[in-house]
């Protein structure tokens, strides 16, 4: 990239993220073309691009990928039922697989928190109060409905399989091997967020501590390396397949007309659509405080990832516009 188109670009990204210099809450951004880094910087005060956020739903991808991994060492099988790993759970016919694809219909842990409860959640707790349901919401694998309870148990099932607790097995297999050194699956009282970026205005709920669905930090700096690191790995290509259609798409993610990527198929803790006809493989990540998102379009080697500690926005179309910006 010429100094000037450096200099075009950069203008276009603080357009973009003006609003992020204003007022509460920060983003910070990068972008890569194949394993380079582009872009990077962060707005509003006291964010820089190594500060670590919660991913929210952006975990997902994490959680997958290590169920994939042990797959692949031919430690479980995606069609396992949930059973095999804890026979005290309901025999419902819900398999790994579906779980991963959110086509498990198991129902929503949040909805089955008791009234009352102030002790924030836990994986195990997840469990506990799945096993009392004894029903799903619709029959296993008939339709695709987003489940934080599937990866919630998913976590679990990695801790049961690799004898080693979720974020250590992180930390072992794909963090580590991905040259993450601040990324990690917090835990609090036993690990700690260096440069953490608290939530705006508020930080933490209930559910902040469930760490398979959204339990994880990091920054757009420790990103890069991650999906650097995916571009080489075959179980990414394999995460990355379209598996189910995705039945009810919602509005469109983008304000700018007919730039919506259209999230029409579900892999592996990826969504995968086409963006102004071309593939696209993304994920966004909600949770109180946080909002933030990646973007890859494969067919021109881009990578947008977006995080923000807002509790409103939608960075996903952030995204879209700096994939625009930078054009082809």
């Amino acid at each position: 990239m010429t100094i000037a188109a450096a200099l075009i670009l950069a203008a276009s990204m603080d357009a973009i993220f003006r609003d992020y210099n204003q007022g509460a809450g920060t983003a910070s951004v990068v972008i890569m073309r194949g394993q380079d880094v582009v872009f990077r910087k962060s707005y509003g005060a006291g964010a820089t691009p190594d500060s670590n956020y919660r991913l929210a739903s952006m975990s997902k991808q994490f959680t997958a990928m290590a169920v994939l991994t042990l797959e692949h060492e031919h430690k479980l099988s995606l069609d396992d039922r949930i059973t095999k790993f804890f026979p005290e759970f309901p025999e419902l016919g819900i398999t790994v697989r579906q779980m991963l694809t959110h086509t498990s219909g198991l129902v929503d842990y949040e909805d089955a928190i008791p009234a009352g409860t102030t002790i924030p959640l836990k994986d195990f707790d997840v469990l506990w109060l799945l096993q009392q349901q004894n029903r799903t919401l619709f029959p296993p694998g008939s339709k695709w409905q987003y489940s934080n309870s599937g990866y919630a148990l998913l976590a679990l099932i990695v801790e049961k399989v690799s004898g080693q607790t979720y974020a250590h097995f992180l930390h072992d297999k794909l963090l580590e091997p991905a040259g993450m050194k601040h990324t990690l699956a917090y835990e609090k009282g036993i690990s700690s967020v260096e440069k953490r970026m608290y939530g705006q205005p508020a930080d933490q709920s209930l559910t902040s501590a469930v760490l398979g669905d959204g339990g994880i930090y990091s920054s757009v700096d420790d990103l890069a390396h991650w999906y650097a690191w995916l571009d080489h790995n075959p179980l990414y290509a394999e995460a990355t397949v379209p598996r189910v259609p995705v039945e009810d798409s919602g509005p469109p993610l983008s304000g700018q007309p007919g730039s919506a990527v259209l999230h029409n198929s579900y892999g592996y803790g990826w969504f995968i659509g086409t963006q102004r006809g071309e593939r696209a493989v993304w994920h966004t990540g909600e949770s109180i405080g946080f909002r933030n998102a990646v973007l890859r379009l494969p067919d021109e080697h881009l990578t947008v990832i977006v995080l923000t500690n807002r509790n409103e926005g939608h960075p996903i179309d952030l995204a879209l516009d700096a994939a625009a910006a930078i054009g082809h």
